[in-house]
């Protein structure tokens, strides 16, 4: 089954930092969390996975072949930023299309997939306005509809729920309880919240001073076997 990536003895380096993870495996159609607090290598690996930094040494294999200097546009990946990453000047409907358009699909297949999406995700009735005037959850919808469109055989999440009110990022929570069952790709998020952790994920790794230092069940998260590092970073010591 498509999806699957794989890690081996990479090292990337921004700047001073140096991000090494001996290896990881994460499985096809997984929802898998990387936790790690502020600055300790989170989103250079996730960023890493898409080709956005080159590669000092290691690899990364996306359904067992190497992407070293393969462009992001060619891993079949969809990505959510943060701050959703939406062109301001497009409204909703067309930063849905972006891709499709960019990837030359008829014009009919563009409405019709576009259609499908705004329905998907609720959202038809804001078709029409800019990111500028609609709400936070209706920008991540957004967003999450531009990353699926192109039915991606992963999807990345950079900490999709930090800046939702509690509300709204239950319903998202549910949202991508959905998503991952109606595609069926490998979600892979990036999040600083144990809770968030545990809710959505298969399995969590956890990233400290840009080292993996672990990777467990999502349930197992609090596991009294964990090294000191780790169970500190955890509220455990």
């Amino acid at each position: 089954m498509a999806g699957s990536i794989d890690v081996e003895n990479l090292e990337v380096t921004r700047g001073e930092f140096t991000l090494r993870v001996d290896g990881l495996r994460i499985e096809p159609s997984e929802v898998f969390a990387i936790l790690g607090t502020t600055g300790s290598g989170k989103t250079v690996l996730m960023e890493s996975i898409a080709g956005a930094y080159p590669i000092e040494s290691g690899r990364i294999l996306l359904d067992g072949k190497d992407v070293d200097g393969l462009p992001i546009q060619q891993r079949h990946l969809g990505i959510l930023y943060q701050d959703y990453a939406l062109f301001p000047h497009m409204n909703v409907r067309d930063n849905i299309a972006y891709g499709l358009k960019r990837h030359r699909v008829s014009r009919v297949a563009i409405d019709e997939k576009v259609d499908g999406m705004l329905d998907l995700f609720g959202i038809a009735h804001i078709a029409k306005r800019l990111p500028g005037v609609i709400s936070g959850g209706e920008a991540q919808r957004t967003a999450l509809a531009r990353a699926l469109v192109l039915e991606p055989e992963i999807l990345i999440l950079d900490e999709p729920f930090s800046a939702l009110d509690p509300t709204t990022k239950l319903a998202m929570y549910e949202m991508l309880r959905d998503v991952h069952a109606r595609f069926g790709c490998t979600i892979v998020f990036v999040t600083h919240d144990f809770h968030e952790a545990q809710t959505l994920a298969d399995r969590v790794g956890v990233i400290l001073d840009g080292r993996l230092r672990c990777v467990v069940p999502a349930a197992e998260l609090f596991d009294e076997s964990h090294e000191t590092e780790v169970k500190r970073f955890l509220g455990m010591a």
